[in-house]
């Protein structure tokens, strides 16, 4: 097997979550405790974060991620030389008060996820796609190698 061009690169993932603080309100079945926020140290709500898988074909790198209860036009994707940042708004599409949930899992709110590639992305060559099934899908083209040619005297 040979190794991943992204070796090392998600080694810290996880790393940059905090846990909740013992401050933060507990998580009991009943009304009065429902939603946990996860608190970062210097004291704001934490930005959510998608899933994604990240394989490559032969010219290309591929990120997938599933996105359900979002609309392609609550996302947005910035390159930034070899990083690429997915981000966008989860919204409910209905109007149900806080005391009425027993258990509120889901993350709704402004989510981010940065992923350092291997290479150099070209924006202009980036593509993006968004299934039906709420699945995005960004392609980006591997840099293509330059041949170098010797001359040499003779």
């Amino acid at each position: 097997m040979t190794p991943s061009p992204f070796q090392g690169i998600f080694s810290a993932f996880g790393q940059e979550q905090s846990t909740p603080t013992s401050d933060a309100p507990p998580v009991h079945a009943g009304k009065e405790h429902v939603q946990e926020a996860v608190i970062h140290p210097t004291g704001g709500t934490q930005t959510g974060q998608i899933a994604v898988d990240i394989y490559e074909l032969d010219t290309y790198y591929i990120i997938r991620a599933p996105i359900a209860g979002v609309k392609l036009s609550d996302i947005d994707i910035e390159v930034d030389d070899k990083i690429l940042t997915i981000r966008g708004t989860r919204s409910p599409n209905d109007d149900i008060p806080q005391d009425q949930y027993y258990l509120q899992e889901c993350f709704w709110g402004d989510f981010e996820r940065s992923i350092t590639l291997p290479i150099s992305i070209d924006p202009k060559k980036v593509k993006a796609t968004f299934s039906k099934d709420a699945i995005l899908k960004v392609i980006i083209p591997k840099e293509e190698k330059v041949k170098i040619v010797r001359i040499s005297e003779g």
